[in-house]
């Protein structure tokens, strides 16, 4: 049985509100074979102190001012050791098996030549309330106009870094789905379909910005013909704007059903 070593990074910005809870789901893994890393962004709300608090559990922080989330974890890859990389928000929230979990189906499924591995998360209102499961099998055919994937506590192997490069610092809010856009039908992706965290909803990828960094990514990597590219943008617009007046009635609307 393989014993994988995984990387988790977290990039921080004045999280002192949700981050000692992130980091405690981390440090209480059933599966012990990782490393913690934490890429702080200067912040001056106590964020700072909770990374010194918890100091002896992670294995690399450092605080200064960076460029984006992405930036961020351009620093943690580049601290990195593990096999493959998992990333978590400050305000996203692990399972306790959530790594064993991974391991296990790493040795029943994975081979060499897997790229990634996603799941389905549970999204979670300011308030802590679950709202929905989220989360789908990678398909090329689908993931090229849009992304179904639940990327965060999703797993990178370390190759695909190594083979397709970094995170584009351009990018506020889909630099992820870039990255995964750039290995096209070549990217080998498994699915656990298992939830394995918690993530808290209302931050950048809520906004209406996400929806032009999407177009900007697609046409970027030319996967999809211009036309059904602006069509699909439209639609998702449509969606946004649906499901934020629903939300003014106490309505929650979502067109596709869980897998």
């Amino acid at each position: 049985m393989k014993h994988p070593t995984i990387s988790i990074i977290t990039a921080t910005f004045n999280s002192s509100a949700t981050l000692e809870k992130s980091i405690l789901s981390v440090i209480s893994q059933t599966y012990k074979n990782y490393e913690y890393i934490i890429i702080d962004g200067d912040s001056k709300d106590g964020t700072k102190e909770l990374i010194t608090k918890y100091k002896n559990y992670i294995t690399y922080s450092i605080s200064e001012k960076d460029k984006g989330i992405y930036d961020a974890w351009n620093k943690g890859i580049a601290k990195a050791t593990g096999d493959w990389v998992m990333f978590i928000g400050a305000d996203d929230f692990l399972f306790p098996d959530t790594l064993e979990s991974y391991v296990e189906f790493i040795n029943q499924k994975s081979t060499d030549s897997t790229l990634y591995i996603s799941s389905k998360v549970h999204l979670l209102s300011p308030d802590g309330k679950i709202t929905r499961t989220y989360g789908w099998p990678w398909k090329w055919k689908s993931f090229k106009r849009i992304n179904l994937i639940a990327h965060p506590g999703s797993l990178q192997s370390m190759k695909l870094f190594k083979s397709y490069g970094n995170y584009d610092i351009s990018y506020r809010i889909v630099g992820d789905y870039e990255l995964l856009l750039r290995p096209r039908e070549k990217l080998n992706a498994l699915f656990l379909n298992k939830v394995t965290a918690h993530v808290t909803e209302g931050g950048m990828s809520s906004k209406i910005e996400t929806f032009y960094e999407l177009k900007k990514a697609v046409l970027s990597s030319k996967s999809t013909n211009k036309i059904q590219v602006f069509f699909d943008f439209y639609i998702q617009l449509l969606k946004f704007f649906g499901r934020n007046i629903g939300k003014k009635f106490g309505l929650t609307l979502y067109l596709r059903k869980e897998v």
